[in-house]
C-alpha cells in the first residue's frame, strides 16, 4: 500500500472545533464591520506579481523571502497573495471605483507566506481586514481602529489585548526622521545585522521592526519621530488620539511601530497580546496614503488592518455547538417517501432535520438517542412528535411541526 498523502508542510485542514472557530471569527467580524458600513469584497487569491512587489517594497521581507511566486503556462508570473491591502487597492482601480469614495470594503480569506511554521502562523494562513479609501482625516483613523477594537471585544478577547499606537508622519517628516536614523544607525553600523546594513541605505525605518537582538539593542535608544514632526503631522496625529478618547478605545503610544510594509505613513497601530505566550500581534495596520496611486491609479488615500483568523481562534472561548438536528425516522420503509415530505417541510421553515440512510425504526431512534437530538420526528399512518429527553410524545400535524420545534 503506498504511504498516505499529508498536507504540504505550513498548512493546515480546518475541521470540526477549527472550522467552528473560524467561522465564528469571520461572522463577527462581517456583522460588526457592516455595522460601520462596511461592504465585503472577494479579490483572486493570486495576482500578477507586480501589484505586490511594486506596492510592498522590493526590500521588504514579505518581497524578497516569503512570496509564493511562480511563472504560469503563459509566461506570466503571479503571486499567491501575502496580505489583502494591495489586492483591494488593485480592485479599487481596475473596476473603476476611484470617482465614487469612500469606499469602506471588508474582507476575509486566504494568504500566503513561505515562513517557517509555529504555533499560530502557516504558510497558508487566514486573514479578515478593512480597508477605508478616500478619507484622509484623523476621523476615518480612529473609526477604523474603533471596528477592529469592536470585532475583539465581541469575540471576548479585547481584555487580553493592548492597543499600541504610532505616527509615521508626513513625507517631509519622515525626510527629516530618516537623516536622524540613518545618522544614528551609521555610528553602530558595525553592530547591525546584514538585514539591517541593507536597510540603512534603502529604508532605515524599517530597521525599527527588526527582529534581531543585536539590532533591538541599538533600537533602544534611537530617535524618536516625535522630535521630527512637521505642525500638520503633530495635528493630525492629535486629533487621531483625541478621535480614539470620544470612542473610549484605549491606547498606549509606542513610537517603535513601523509596520512591516513599506506604503505606510502616518498612523500605525497594533493590537498585541500576551495571553499566547510571548508577545504576539493579533491585529495591525496603518495609514497607506500613497498606494493606490503607486499602483497607477489616482491619489487615494487609504487606512485599513489586517487579523490572523488562527491568533484569533486561539484567544477565543469555544463557540457554543450548532444546534443538533431533529431526527425523522420513517416507521418502516412504506414510509421513507412521506419521511423525506417531512425533512422537506421542516428544513425549509428552518428547522435543522436529518434522517438516518438505512436501519430499521428501532435502530434509527437509538441512533437519534445517541446523538443527543432532543425531538424525533415519527413518521408512519399519523406523524409523532417524541421528546427523547422524557419519551413522551404526541400525535402533530405536519403544518404544525416547525412552530413547535422553534419555540
Amino acid at each position: 500500500m503506498a504511504p498516505a498523502l499529508q498536507p504540504v508542510r505550513g498548512t493546515r485542514d480546518l475541521i470540526g472545533e477549527d472550522a467552528a472557530r473560524y467561522a465564528h471569527v469571520v461572522a463577527t467580524a462581517r456583522r460588526v464591520s457592516a455595522l460601520y458600513g462596511f461592504a465585503e469584497w472577494q479579490t483572486p487569491i493570486f495576482e500578477d506579481t507586480r501589484v505586490f512587489s511594486r506596492t510592498l517594497g522590493e526590500t521588504s521581507d514579505v518581497v524578497t523571502k516569503e512570496m509564493y511566486t511562480f511563472e504560469d503556462r503563459g509566461g506570466d508570473s503571479v503571486t499567491l497573495r501575502p496580505e489583502g491591502t494591495a489586492g483591494v487597492c488593485r480592485a479599487l482601480i481596475t473596476n473603476g471605483l476611484t470617482q465614487t469614495l469612500p469606499q469602506k470594503v471588508f474582507y476575509a480569506g486566504p494568504m500566503f507566506r513561505y515562513e517557517r511554521p509555529q504555533k499560530g502562523r502557516y504558510r497558508q494562513f487566514h486573514q479578515i481586514g478593512i480597508e477605508l479609501l478616500g478619507p484622509s482625516v484623523p476621523l476615518a483613523d480612529a473609526e477604523v481602529i474603533a471596528a477592529g477594537w469592536q470585532i475583539l471585544n465581541e469575540l471576548g478577547i479585547a481584555q487580553d489585548v493592548v492597543l499600541n499606537i504610532n505616527t509615521l508622519g508626513d513625507a517631509e517628516s519622515r525626510a527629516n526622521y530618516r537623516a536622524a536614523l540613518v545618522e544614528y544607525f551609521t555610528r553602530h553600523e558595525a553592530s547591525l545585522s546584514a538585514d539591517s546594513k541593507m536597510r540603512l541605505d534603502k529604508n532605515p525605518l524599517r530597521i525599527l521592526d527588526s527582529k534581531d537582538e543585536g539590532d533591538q539593542a541599538l533600537v533602544v535608544d534611537a530617535p524618536v519621530i516625535y522630535a521630527h514632526l512637521t505642525e500638520s503631522a503633530a495635528a493630525f496625529y492629535n486629533e487621531l488620539k483625541a478621535a480614539l478618547t470620544a470612542f473610549g478605545v484605549l491606547f498606549t503610544e509606542n513610537p517603535r511601530i513601523v509596520r512591516g510594509l513599506d506604503y505606510y505613513n502616518h498612523t500605525a497601530f497594533e493590537f498585541v497580546t500576551t495571553a499566547l505566550g510571548a508577545q504576539g500581534t493579533v491585529l495591525a495596520g496603518g495609514r497607506y496614503d500613497g498606494l493606490v496611486e503607486q499602483m497607477g491609479g489616482p491619489n487615494v488615500a487609504g487606512i485599513g488592518w489586517g487579523a490572523g483568523i488562527e491568533r484569533l481562534s486561539m484567544l477565543i472561548a469555544a463557540p457554543g455547538q450548532a444546534s443538533v438536528p431533529v431526527a425523522v425516522i420513517p416507521m418502516n420503509d412504506s414510509f421513507s417517501g412521506p419521511a423525506l415530505d417531512v425533512l422537506k417541510s421542516l428544513r425549509e421553515a428552518g428547522v435543522s432535520a436529518e434522517t438516518a440512510y438505512s436501519g430499521n425504526a428501532k435502530k434509527r431512534l437509538e441512533r437519534a438517542n445517541k446523538s443527543g437530538a432532543k425531538f424525533a420526528v415519527l413518521v408512519g399512518e399519523d406523524i409523532k412528535l417524541k421528546n427523547l429527553a422524557d419519551g413522551a410524545q404526541q400525535d402533530v400535524a405536519l403544518a404544525d411541526l416547525p412552530g413547535l420545534l422553534l419555540q
